[in-house]
């Protein structure tokens, strides 16, 4: 079952399986037991994929 999961003052982590598909159309596989972090921040330069910049920008989660 795929699980999203907020991270306080950070990405979503999201736990496979489930393709995701970028702006561009490439797809990234994330089988089942592997996880990916995404932007939430909005700074990523690898969107949607974090890269950490929400540290950068002083991000902060609502809850």
């Amino acid at each position: 079952m795929t699980k999203i999961t907020a991270l306080k003052d950070g990405p979503y982590s999201v736990e496979g399986p489930i393709t995701i598909t970028d702006g561009s159309g490439q797809t990234k596989e994330v089988k089942a037991g592997q996880s990916v972090r995404l932007c939430r921040c909005g700074a990523s330069k690898t969107k949607p994929f974090c890269d950490g910049s929400h540290k950068v920008v002083g991000f902060k989660s609502d809850k």
